[in-house]
């Protein structure tokens, strides 16, 4: 195995894992405190309770979650050391910024986990939301990262070293809005689906249980909002592609030839040999209203240009396919969600649609996960785009298939963990006598 291959494998493996926990780490704590909120305006008890809980499993995923995190900011330096060098100084603040993100959120949650009935109820509530806040800038920021290695900026190569650093102008590179956006929002459509969909299977069991209830509300509120508006923040992000990253956006969508009027294509297979995609569903001049919001606007294709600077067109396509109908599918339940309450004003419970609601829990992760495929892959065979290739910044240190094994089975141990304790936390979801308990203390 190649140094190049084993790191590639390594840190897809490393940011495949991490990228979960990041996500859930944005978007629970954001219902933590909508659900102490709601306890503090309403008095009722199942919300505290609710909050408490989801509380818990922030804790659990957010110390799993710092572990992989830390790992992969050593791998950064140990897999590649030439991307480190040259972008060390450009974009270290954004690490840096990051870094006091995670530990404000980390010295928030702590006080928000023992601070209960040790600090004023206001107090502990605006505990969690920094908390949530924190999450969010703490995600924005690693993406600012990815961003400029997309579209790198703020900086000019004098004899392939960075001069006149600007690190704002780095930081707020030209694909740095439209990832910010379309991440974030992707990460609190996919938890709170995730979580609506765990909800919804416990409901079935205890259909009068009015804690998954309250838990199902909430969290189609948060996922369902997000998952609406996250085609608007696609097809923004398909302006920034089409303007900065031609190629990708030809990868993206099986676009071999630079045409007008280019089809918006649905599912189909790309083959390099004929310059065909094949057994797609055309819509007549879609890309180009997408990439430029005009049927008649010219999209490059992938013949535009040369063969050896072109990402694996067939899995670059295939992923953005599978992030798209894992994005619509879950706006499909999302809207029924919404019709639902906006005719009865109240939360659709029926059995079609708590199944429905657990069929598309995990499509989130599965979109984050195929949305970043897309993301890395479509850049390459660049590590920075049209600055430095990928295999200019691995390390020649040899072994890394020792590494990538090591690596492996301390992933597999934590994700064992994970779901370990996060059964347990279903097994012990409160009973109907432990609610009535605290509703009888909450009243005393």
């Amino acid at each position: 195995m190649t140094n190049l291959m084993a790191a590639r494998l390594q840190m897809a493996m490393s940011l495949g894992f991490h990228i979960i926990f990041a996500a859930i780490g944005i978007a629970l704590p954001l219902m933590m405190a909508i659900s102490e909120a709601c306890w503090l305006r309403t008095g009722d008890p199942v919300y505290r309770v609710l909050a408490q809980r989801w509380a818990k499993g922030a804790a659990i995923l957010f110390a799993v979650g710092a572990v992989s995190g830390t790992v992969l900011s050593f791998e950064l330096g140990l897999l590649w050391p030439g991307f480190m060098k040259l972008a060390g100084p450009v974009v270290g603040v954004g690490f840096g910024l990051e870094g006091f993100a995670f530990f404000t959120e980390a010295i928030f949650l702590g006080v928000y986990l023992y601070g209960w009935d040790r600090i004023p109820p206001l107090a502990h509530w605006l505990a969690g939301a920094v908390v949530a806040a924190s999450g969010a800038l703490s995600g924005v920021l690693v993406l600012t990262v990815n961003a400029w290695m997309n579209t790198p900026a703020g900086f000019r190569l004098v004899d392939g070293r960075p001069v006149d650093i600007d690190p704002f102008a780095a930081l707020t590179s030209p694909a740095m809005l439209a990832e910010a956006i379309h991440m974030t929002l992707a990460a609190y459509a996919a938890t709170g689906l995730l979580v609506a969909g765990v909800h919804a299977i416990l409901l079935m069991k205890d259909r009068v249980n009015p804690f998954h209830r309250r838990a199902l509300g909430i969290a189609l509120i948060v996922g369902g909002l997000a998952s609406l508006l996250q085609p608007l923040s696609g097809h923004y992000a398909a302006h920034v592609v089409a303007e900065t990253q031609p190629i990708k956006l030809a990868a993206m969508e099986g676009q071999f030839k630079t045409e007008r009027r280019a089809p918006l294509r649905i599912g189909g297979l790309p083959d390099p040999s004929t310059g065909e995609t094949r057994f797609a569903l055309e819509i007549p001049a879609g890309l180009s209203i997408l990439a430029y919001n005009d049927p008649d606007a010219e999209v490059k294709g992938l013949e535009a240009f040369p063969a050896h600077v072109r990402p694996p067109v067939v899995v670059v396509h295939m992923a953005f396919q599978l992030m798209v109908a894992c994005g619509m599918a879950m706006a499909a339940v999302s809207l029924w969600a919404a019709v639902s309450w906006w005719l009865t004003r109240r939360l659709p419970t029926g059995r079609a649609f708590l199944w429905a609601a657990a069929l598309v829990s995990p499509l989130g992760m599965i979109a984050i996960e195929a949305g970043w495929t897309v993301t890395e892959v479509g850049r390459q065979p660049w590590i920075i785009q049209n600055v430095m290739r990928t295999t200019d910044a691995v390390t020649s240190v040899p072994g890394l298939w020792i590494s990538l094994s090591a690596y492996t089975a301390l992933y597999a141990g934590l994700g064992v963990i994970v779901v370990l304790l996060l059964l347990h936390q279903f097994r012990v979801s409160p009973r109907g006598d432990e609610l009535q308990a605290a509703s009888i203390k909450e009243n005393s």
